[in-house]
């Protein structure tokens, strides 16, 4: 076991840090690259734009709850954890011609979705555009009135309760300090009175 410890491992652990060292590295290149081409994207995303709306909505609703969410609010945990799903939406992308796609799929199933997480991050930015946004109903504020009105409500009921539980405390201890009655006396039969 001594000779597997000292030699055989430190040498398998030489062989992928090689690797992970080298990758890491070709993945910053192609991140590079892309930071340079940023403009170039962004001028052609605009200018399909109004052709690419219906094609990236019908690829977002055939996707995963997963991809949704990883599009909507980005995380660098999540797509470490979606790796194949982040491939075939970028996949799927690639298909339309959307803007950048292209470059950012071959860098993701070269090197992985997490060490190009930040292009894979601006196409699902610009594809966010495109999500219609869901609107929550927002309750209207309540008035001022109300909520004064409530918290003096609020304020009478905790000294209403307090007046009561003071009252049941005072009452046990009376109970506990009275001395216990005596029997009442015998009470001689009065006479009736005579008419």
């Amino acid at each position: 076991m001594g000779y597997w410890k000292s030699k055989v491992l430190p040498k398998i652990k030489k062989v992928f840090e090689k690797d992970s060292t080298a990758k890491k590295a070709a993945a910053a290149e192609a991140i590079k690259n892309f930071d340079e081409s940023k403009e170039e994207i962004c001028k052609e995303f605009e200018e399909k734009r109004t052709e690419l709306g219906p094609k990236v909505i019908e690829i977002f609703e055939a996707s995963t709850a997963e991809i949704k969410t990883l599009v909507k609010d980005p995380k660098e945990a999540g797509l470490k954890k979606q790796t194949t799903s982040v491939q075939k939406f970028l996949d799927e992308l690639v298909k339309i011609e959307f803007p950048g796609s292209k470059v950012v799929s071959e860098a993701s199933s070269k090197f992985g979705p997490a060490y190009v997480s930040g292009p894979i991050f601006f196409v699902f930015e610009k594809v966010s555009t495109f999500i219609p946004v869901e609107e929550k109903a927002v309750e209207p504020p309540a008035p001022e009135t109300k909520t004064e009105e409530a918290t003096s409500s609020t304020e009478k009921e905790i000294v209403v309760e307090e007046e009561k539980k003071t009252e049941v405390v005072a009452a046990e201890a009376s109970e506990k300090t009275e001395p216990v009655a005596e029997p009442p006396a015998k009470v001689e039969e009065a006479e009736p009175p005579k008419p």
